[in-house]
């Protein structure tokens, strides 16, 4: 049978407030009488109930995250990052993986809300009107995580995309290379897919370089795709002498598929990305990348979230965390 306030108020020997008390971390309880509530508790196993607590306070100390694909490490860095700090204010977290698809990140976003989280965490993918609808309804603060909106109408912690591509292409430029390729992510993705596809435009148009379109393909940020394109790079009458990838899992795509071909990394073709995972430093040449500070991302979007639902004041609801290029050895300089 399932332990209540009531048996364990009995075998301490006080009342079901004194319990309460004990267990809301009420600080109007004397020592020796929460020991000894504390000892019942131990003894009967007893839980408290969550549902029970949330309706008498209307909260659930419970944090909704929607990340847009779990098996990806990028996410997973952020996820981490969303858990300590949640840990440290005492919130639990439900995670909940959308794969990348609008209709199932709607739908998630309404299931969590209906489960009364007392706030929302969206990770990464694109904001579309559907999604803004969504959050407007909201009864709870709502953080974009890895994201902004495009009228920058919500809370968001996120880098400039846009400057990191710049900065990787306009490296590439410094280092000698005129020829260079874009492996661009989802376009539609104002966000991220193209706000690097404008960095690496505008680093090119900035430094005299015509913009050539069979030089940029669009991949689906996964390792294959990365593959797929560099195959069709490399079958152009005129190759590219580097190549610029919007994700570290489709760059290294690009550095197998130069390998299985006989040529070599940085020598023949010099590749770049952004993102700067743990998988940029498992290939080999190690992979030189703009890193984002997702673990930061994650982190400082959970202490907002916290600030929101606990009606703190907030200096600047649009946060933008710096980037940083580490440079391996993927890229040769060819002047």
């Amino acid at each position: 049978m399932t332990v209540t306030i009531y048996d364990v108020a009995r075998e301490a020997g006080v009342s079901m407030a004194t319990v309460s008390r004990v267990v809301n971390n009420n600080p109007n309880v004397k020592p020796q009488t929460r020991k000894k509530v504390f000892e019942a508790i131990e003894r009967l196993g007893y839980r408290p109930n969550a549902v029970a607590r949330g309706l008498a306070s209307k909260k659930t100390t419970t944090v909704g995250v929607v990340i847009p694909d779990i098996s990806n490490a990028i996410f997973a860095e952020v996820a981490r990052g969303i858990e300590d700090i949640a840990n440290m204010y005492h919130y639990n977290i439900i995670l909940c993986n959308a794969d990348k698809k609008k209709e199932k990140e709607i739908r998630v976003v309404n299931t969590l809300l209906e489960k009364q989280v007392d706030g929302l965490l969206f990770m990464g993918g694109t904001v579309t009107e559907e999604h803004v609808q969504a959050f407007k309804t909201s009864s709870v603060p709502v953080v974009l995580c890895a994201t902004t909106d495009e009228k920058k109408e919500f809370p968001s912690v996120d880098i400039d995309h846009e400057k990191a591509a710049y900065d990787a292409v306009e490296t590439l430029i410094a280092k000698g290379h005129r020829s260079i390729a874009m492996i661009c992510g989802n376009l539609q993705d104002l966000s991220n897919g193209y706000a690097r596809y404008q960095g690496y435009k505008k680093a090119l148009e900035n430094h005299g370089i015509a913009l050539r379109e069979e030089y940029v393909r669009v991949g689906n940020y996964r390792y294959e795709s990365g593959m797929e394109i560099m195959e069709y790079f490399l079958g152009l009458r005129e190759k590219p002498t580097a190549v610029f990838s919007a994700t570290d899992e489709m760059a290294i795509g690009a550095i197998h598929k130069l390998q299985d071909h006989g040529l070599k990394v940085p020598e023949d073709i010099s590749v770049i990305s952004v993102d700067n995972t743990r998988m940029a430093t498992m290939v080999r040449p190690q992979l030189a990348a703009v890193a984002q500070p997702m673990y930061d991302i994650g982190a400082v979007s959970m202490r907002l979230l916290t600030k929101l639902m606990k009606n703190e004041k907030v200096e600047d609801n649009i946060v933008v965390l710096p980037h940083e290029l580490i440079m391996r050895n993927s890229v040769q300089d060819r002047s």
